[in-house]
């Protein structure tokens, strides 16, 4: 689904947070990218995303070169982001908020529509809060209403960066609950997380980054132990 190959990537010129990382996120699994803070893992994403041109390297998805592609037209090619900050228009509704997520066929009322109803599917308490203003919402809930908007799009591809940040516990275990049935779904994810024993329970394949460079890799069975994430 996803490659990344040999990236070298940063925020001023000739100054790389990642240099030389390389990855693969399998079709229809939860690829988590791990390691401490400042080691470049959200970094990897907005590179992936489009928001940063990396210095050299490849992105590959679904067997095209994406390298340096607009986000826009990632969208199209159906990959979505989620980035780690809250994206929320709190003043706006919940179905308003959704339907920002559906800006490229804007102009189809009746897809639009189809593609809010599926969300309400997945998330019948978002349907009961349709009309009031999303900053009301529980954090967990607010989360809620930014993966629904990155599914309006259909992607086959999600880029999420820490998820549950900033969420209590019991929020937080609901928000993972959500990750593993959108695998189940069909959908790939790629997962950029803070919380290893969480991640590590919702993974397929781990991938550890450290200072920028690829450290470890691996089958999740392989990672049980914190200690080889965290220490090794």
């Amino acid at each position: 689904m996803l490659e990344v190959q040999n990236l070298y990537v940063g925020y001023y010129r000739d100054l790389n947070i990642l240099q030389g990382v390389s990855i693969t996120a399998q079709e229809h699994r939860i690829t988590a990218i791990l390691g401490a803070n400042g080691v470049g893992k959200s970094t990897l994403l907005k590179a992936i995303f489009g928001f940063l041109k990396p210095a050299s390297g490849k992105v590959i998805f679904k067997g095209k070169e994406i390298t340096g592609m607009q986000p826009y037209n990632l969208i199209k090619l159906g990959m979505s982001y989620l980035p780690q900050q809250p994206g929320i228009f709190p003043w706006m509704s919940v179905e308003e908020n959704l339907e920002l997520g559906a800006w490229i066929f804007r102009k189809d009322r009746k897809t639009i529509a189809k593609k809010i109803k599926a969300v309400y599917q997945r998330f019948p308490q978002l349907q009961q809060r349709r009309r009031s203003k999303a900053g009301e919402l529980s954090g967990g809930m607010q989360r809620m209403v930014e993966i629904g908007r990155a599914l309006m799009t259909d992607p086959t591809l999600l880029l999420i960066d820490e998820p549950t940040a900033g969420l209590a516990k019991l929020l937080a275990e609901e928000v993972y609950r959500t990750l593993t049935r959108l695998k189940e779904e069909g959908i790939t994810i790629v997962l950029v997380d803070q919380q290893i024993k969480q991640a590590l329970k919702i993974a397929d394949y781990v991938y550890v980054l450290v200072l920028g460079r690829n450290h470890l890799e691996g089958p999740v069975g392989e990672f049980q132990d914190l200690k080889k994430v965290l220490w090794t």
